[in-house]
């Protein structure tokens, strides 16, 4: 019989273990080992049947039991230690309250994202992106930077997947109870929920009450439209994590952007907490936000639309984390000026500057959307890719924004990910460190990180480091012996014809990891590409492999649920089965078990697609290592010393058949050649492989420090958080409007500014050669109409150049004003340029617009360079050699 309403009865405690809530309900249990070991010992059998959850354990546990702990004075010895524990966490001074900048940090960030990867046990996350904002909320709780995260709370969460009888992908969609979630209702001082709303077009409103979790130190604020209040639409808005039309979605990312940040300024007034100085979004989703506090501008201080821009972007970081324009959020522009018209959101805002804002305005832009990646651009005066290899391809894929800027010029700089080491390293793992090296030093090395913290790993004995490899493999395989099972019953299978999975996997055996999402690019089945000699590797009698896979495909994505399929099917096949397995439903649960059983952690993707890829950082930090193509922080970090690069077809253009072949087959050979003849290679008497112990010792001491989320946050917080905060504190409404008439001012002048001539002074190159180390003394004539020196910039750009008289690498070099203005304006310009490499050289002449607000003197777009009319005469050329 089916209930009519649903709702949660909570456990009453005893006075003695009060505390126990407060613990629950703070999610550093998550990654707390001390926490979890607590709860665990409440009830062992329901803490398993629980999911590890506190929350739920807490509501299943009986009062009897209760009871019983509340008197044995163990149990409350532990509770006491790790209580107090918790309030020297949250209280106590970190890293960012001693750090020498002091005042110059910002008093808090707003940190907005559409998904966070928290736990399992509050899964409102897909897939990396909200794995890493999850990590980046715990490494700066960790940290102690006063953070504030914003997202949405999905009654759905993403999916749940299963498969069919057939291997097909199925989606299921479990209701989540927020009373049954580890989080609770941010309520008004008269004990009422706090909300936020919206107007909506035809007079209809969406209204979200503010969910609160703790992590750590940290604050989170998940907005949820399942209020009776709203329509029924409305209340749908936040029913489930990427899912919806164009008109759905659209809402989503109102109610993150604009109303993640009426939720933050309700949560401050309420709290008390400072009010951000800075606000990160983390990719376009939430890029409404500038919008809000546009708004905000015009209407408290009076300030105009351009000068609100101006004010707003100072404190603004905005990162992308997609290398592909097919990534990116776009919308119809009608169905933006729909609702941000008359009788929408944000009265008083412009609805046509605001589509300017996310207009493709470029070079092979459709004039028909608005894109939200473009508008958080355009709104961040600081912007980053998450890897070295992302930031250049970034820098390309954006380079309209900033036409005549090379590549490299343009203002999108790179934060490389890191991960949360004390969330995703094996207990084992820490246990092991502690032995060697001592608690501190371990609990240092996770979550701050440097390399002589971690340069202890190796004096860890190879019998030791063999030893915990094999323990973590062996849980894996009985953890994926459990899944499979788990998963045949429910594609059908009876339990009489499940023997086999008794002998799925050998913990003796070299396993290799691959887990993660299903677009095409990421490539699951190029492993497949020919399954013969995959077959053979699998049931090769001296060096067998066994492989593990997990992954979901997008609902909508046929494509990737025949790429499932495939695997799936191949998996099945009696011959292989006991070598390799799918698992699905793949999530944070899974990930931490799969991450450290594993001996080699592939990653095929097709190159430059991959922004990042933390997986593979995970199982580094796990003794995993890294078998991948140059992609993402491999590109930045691949060393021979303790992984292997799987090489890549670049050359064979828009092929993709024959490049996936090419790149299959060296994938088949590194196997078949070195990964596991270094595995299996035992040497001397202890029987160890020791060259692939050293392999995971360097990849412990090389890797450990530079793929923690505490490296990357101290990152964001010295490089992009900081100058954000000083910004903002300059850009005063006098200084924003003062800024906003400057630019405008510089735009109208700026097509009459050139570079009209350019000529050399002194040690010209005679018949196109000069000595390394010789001076060239330049002037130049510029014009700068209307505008003065204080105006601009000049600058010699000079570098090697190649066969196309292109410079690459180039230096800029200052030219200072020597004589002017004539009367039309023109400026002569002089300055010493250094000949400092040898081989083919040249340089070039460029204006840029030079304000003490600008983060960089690309943020205009502006450029002006010589005409190619200029005749300079002999030994002036723009390119010399």
């Amino acid at each position: 019989m089916k209930a009519i309403r649903r709702f949660t009865v909570r456990p009453v405690l005893p006075e003695p273990l009060t505390p126990l809530a407060d613990l629950a309900r703070n999610l550093r249990w998550s990654w707390h080992a001390e926490t979890r070991e607590l709860f665990q010992s409440v009830d062992p059998d329901g803490w398993q049947a629980a999911g590890d959850d506190p929350v739920r354990l807490l509501g299943a546990v009986s009062a009897a039991r209760l009871a019983e702990l509340a008197g044995d004075r163990r149990f409350l010895r532990r509770l006491a230690v790790v209580t107090a524990d918790l309030d020297d966490y949250v209280g106590g001074g970190r890293w960012y309250q001693s750090h020498e900048s002091g005042a110059e940090l910002p008093a808090a960030i707003a940190y907005f994202s559409p998904e966070f990867g928290i736990t399992a046990a509050l899964p409102q996350y897909s897939g990396g992106l909200g794995i890493l904002a999850g990590d980046h909320l715990k490494a700066a709780s960790d940290l102690g930077v006063p953070l504030i995260g914003v997202g949405l709370l999905y009654r759905h969460g993403y999916f749940r997947q299963s498969l069919s009888r057939d291997g097909w992908q199925q989606e299921h969609y479990p209701v989540l109870d927020p009373n049954e979630l580890p989080v609770s209702l941010l309520r008004d001082a008269d004990g009422a929920p706090a909300r936020v709303s919206l107007s909506l077009p035809g007079g209809r409103a969406l209204h979200a009450h503010i969910w609160q979790a703790r992590v750590g130190r940290v604050p989170l604020l998940l907005l949820d439209s399942d209020v009776e209040d709203n329509d029924a639409p409305a209340r749908e808005v936040t029913d489930r994590l990427y899912g919806g039309g164009s008109d759905h979605r659209l809402l989503q990312e109102m109610l993150l952007g604009i109303g993640g940040v009426r939720a933050v300024r309700t949560y401050c007034d309420l709290t008390g907490h400072p009010a951000p100085e800075v606000f990160h979004t983390n990719e376009g989703h939430a890029g409404f936000l500038g919008l809000e506090r546009i708004r905000e501008l015009e209407g408290e201080q009076g300030l105009g639309f351009d000068a609100a821009v101006e004010a707003v972007r100072a404190g603004t970081v905005f990162t992308t984390h997609t290398p592909v324009p097919a990534g990116i959020d776009r919308f119809e522009r009608s169905l933006v000026a729909r609702h941000f018209g008359e009788g929408g959101e944000l009265p008083g805002v412009p609805v046509d500057r605001i589509l300017e804002l996310g207009a493709e305005s470029y070079p092979g832009g459709d004039p028909g959307v608005f894109n939200m990646a473009v508008m958080g651009l355009r709104l961040a005066q600081r912007a980053n890719g998450v890897s070295t290899l992302h930031g250049a391809v970034s820098r390309g894929m954006f380079a309209g924004l900033w036409p005549g800027f090379d590549p490299g010029d343009v203002p999108i700089t790179s934060v490389t990910n890191g991960v949360h080491a004390p969330t995703w390293v094996a207990p084992e793992v820490v246990r092991l460190g502690i032995r060697q090296i001592g608690p501190g030093r371990t609990e240092d090395a996770l979550s701050v990180g440097g390399s002589r913290r971690w340069d202890a790993v190796a004096d860890i004995p190879d019998q030791d480091v063999w030893d915990l490899r094999r323990v973590l493999r062996e849980q894996l395989v009985q953890e994926v012996r459990d899944r499979l099972r788990a998963s045949w019953l429910q594609r059908g299978a009876a339990e009489a014809e499940l023997g086999w999975v008794d002998s799925v996997l050998d913990p003796d055996v070299l396993t290799i990891g691959f887990a993660r999402r299903v677009p095409s690019y990421k490539r699951l089945t190029l492993m497949l590409r020919d399954p013969e000699r995959l077959r053979r590797l699998l049931l090769d009698p001296e060096r067998p492999v066994q492989i593990v896979v997990a992954g979901k495909a997008h609902p909508a994505d046929d494509g990737g649920k025949r790429l499932v399929q495939e695997l799936v099917r191949f998996a099945d096949d009696p011959r292989v089965r006991h070598r390799i397995v799918f698992l699905p439903d793949y999530g944070m649960a899974m990930a931490q078990k799969l991450y450290p059983g594993c001996d080699v952690w592939l990653n095929n993707p097709l190159r430059p697609l991959e922004a990042c890829g933390t997986s593979g950082m995970k199982a580094a930090l796990n003794g995993c290592l890294n078998l991948s193509v140059l992609d993402g922080w491999w590109d930045e970090w691949f060393e021979p010393d303790f992984g292997w690069a799987i090489p890549t077809a670049d050359g064979v253009g828009t092929d993709e058949e024959r490049r996936d072949d090419l790149e299959a087959n060296a994938l088949y050979e590194l196997i078949e050649g070195r990964v596991a003849p270094r595995f299996y290679d035992r040497v001397g008497r202890t029987g160890l492989p020791v060259r692939w112990i050293e392999m995971v010792r360097r990849t412990l001491v090389s890797l450990g420090p530079k793929v923690l989320a505490g490296r990357m946050v101290r990152e964001y917080v010295e490089r992009l958080y900081a100058p954000a905060a000083l910004a903002h504190r300059a850009l005063t409404p006098d200084a924003a409007r003062d800024l906003a008439w400057w630019k405008g001012r510089v735009r109208a002048a700026w097509p009459r500014v050139g570079v009209e001539h350019v000529e050399a002074l002194a040690a010209a190159p005679v018949n196109g050669t000069a000595e390394l180390g010789a001076t060239l003394t330049l002037r130049v004539q510029v014009s700068l109409d209307a505008l003065t020196p204080e105006d601009v910039e000049v600058q010699a750009v000079a570098g090697r150049v190649d066969a196309q008289d292109v410079i690459r690498d180039g230096r800029a070099f200052p030219l200072k004003p020597s004589v002017g203005p004539d009367l039309e304006g023109r400026w002569v310009y002089e300055g010493p340029l250094a000949l400092d490499r040898t081989g083919p050289f040249g340089y070039t002449v460029r204006i840029l617009p030079s304000h003490p607000l600008l983060a960089t003197p690309a943020e205009l777009g502006l450029l002006a360079g010589p005409s190619e009319t200029d005749t300079a005469g002999p030994g002036t050329g723009v390119v010399l050699r």
